[in-house]
């Protein structure tokens, strides 16, 4: 058999992709200096898809990061139910407490006494939420517990202060050992013109930062007894056996006499899966042994919140997949101007025996390679970026000498990122798809050119 019966037609080839064909793309791909021109065009092309594919990898990790770290801190403080007692006061917190925390899916609960003050200090004064909570509750939420940046939560029972935000502090103008003074006006003492506001100082034994501007602002931490104490959550009922109390006893006599019986306000109720409160709101209704509460889960709290991020997410993920989609706009410009400026090697081909599919698939590679490198280039880039994005947010915000992301509008103090796997695959698909896809006209109009026309006036 002679060398040109075994040797087939260029193009010819019974693999989808030739050696041939790829040796054409790459000559193709590869500048020379009349088509320098067209060589920058698909640079800025391939640089349009990497700046498309690392933005949307950036953004898309920074509200990911957003949302865990919103989720971390506010299921960090606050249960995932909230449980508000009805029927009776709740004076049986520890017992229900226990009761909850055998509930199946139940990590562990925690009681409180809580109301709402005019807090003052030196600088300033503010409305805060305050809570009581005993030593072995607090010691139950480590993102507060852990949070102490000055002073701590030793012997917070026996302790006669109050723990703040350092936002508060800041707020009010105060330090450790400073004195807060606190101004509730339902709980004074009663007089012929109505009840008088309550008003007490404590001073200030631990500052904390739990880097979330809405709790570092709002929430004043004191022990759970004074807390009790202040708000007057509590009832004086007599003693057994002390029906009948002379009304000449003395003041000692009478304290004797009565017993002091305190009540909580509500119970934190922490579970194992975040997501299943519809199954735990069931489950914890259907056991007799727990007295009756009205619960509200997290998600009903913060509803609103959570349901614009996830619109958000996907609005912003829309209009940052539109980048992709003008680069690869850019691909087809690029062939077509490299279709027109090859129509002769494209006619030489063809009368060498490349076939018309020959031909688009040596332009679909082309075209595809250049999505392929910016593709891979913003994916690297993205990743890079998501991972030192708070790193970056503080060094340009420190050498500009302007707030970026400041924490009053975004409520963190740092800007978080999470990668998602799933969410990178589907950027890096969405790019490489669309870049396919840039190929497809340009390569199709390549392998409709004629011969014959193309080489008439060589």
């Amino acid at each position: 058999m002679s060398t040109s019966a075994q040797q087939a037609p260029a193009g010819r080839s019974t693999r989808p992709f030739s050696r041939f064909e790829w040796m054409i793309a790459a000559r193709y791909l590869r500048a020379r200096r009349k088509e320098a021109f067209i060589s920058v065009i698909a640079s800025l092309t391939m640089v349009g898809v990497a700046i498309g594919v690392a933005t949307l990898i950036v953004v898309m990790s920074v509200m990911n990061g957003f949302r865990a770290e919103l989720l971390t801190k506010i299921l960090g403080l606050n249960g995932h139910f909230t449980a508000f007692p009805i029927e009776s006061q709740f004076t049986d917190y520890k017992e229900a407490i226990a009761t909850l925390e055998e509930t199946e899916g139940v990590d562990f609960a925690v009681y409180f006494a809580e109301g709402q003050v005019l807090a003052s200090g030196r600088g300033g004064s503010t409305g805060v939420s305050v809570r009581g909570m005993d030593a072995e509750n607090l010691e139950k939420l480590p993102l507060l517990y852990n949070s102490a940046e000055q002073g701590g939560f030793d012997s917070w029972d026996e302790n006669d202060g109050i723990a703040i935000g350092y936002r508060l502090a800041q707020t009010l103008g105060v330090g450790l050992g400073d004195q807060v003074q606190i101004i509730n006006p339902d709980s004074g003492a009663m007089t012929p013109f109505g009840s008088t506001p309550q008003i007490r100082s404590y001073p200030v034994r631990t500052i904390f930062n739990l880097g979330m501007v809405e709790f570092d602002s709002l929430f004043m931490y004191m022990p759970l007894q004074a807390a009790q104490d202040y708000f007057k959550l509590y009832d004086d009922v007599l003693k057994p056996g002390m029906d009948q109390l002379d009304p000449m006893a003395s003041d000692e006599e009478i304290d004797a006499a009565y017993e002091r019986i305190y009540r909580a306000t509500a119970a934190e109720i922490f579970i194992h899966n975040p997501d299943a409160v519809g199954q735990m709101r069931e489950r914890l209704a259907t056991r007799t042994d727990i007295r009756p509460f009205i619960l509200t889960d997290w998600q009903q709290r913060n509803e609103t919140f959570f349901s614009a991020l996830q619109v958000e997410r996907v609005v912003m993920f829309t209009i940052l997949s539109m980048i992709i989609l003008v680069a690869a706009f850019n691909i087809i410009s690029s062939l077509v101007m490299l279709v027109k400026d090859k129509s002769k090697d494209i006619a030489v081909l063809r009368t060498m025996g490349a076939t018309r599919g020959a031909i688009m698939r040596i332009f679909s590679i082309t075209g595809t390679t250049i999505g392929v490198i910016g593709t891979l280039t913003g994916l690297v880039l993205g990743l890079i970026v998501a991972a030192n994005a708070e790193t970056l947010r503080a060094t340009i915000s420190n050498t500009l000498g302007v707030a970026l992301f400041p924490p009053e509008v975004f409520f963190l103090s740092a800007l978080p990122s999470k990668t998602d796997p799933t969410e990178v695959t589907v950027v890096v698909v969405l790019a490489l798809a669309l870049s396919f896809l840039a190929t497809l006209y340009p390569a199709w109009r390549a392998a409709q050119y004629d011969p014959v026309e193309a080489l008439r006036y060589e």
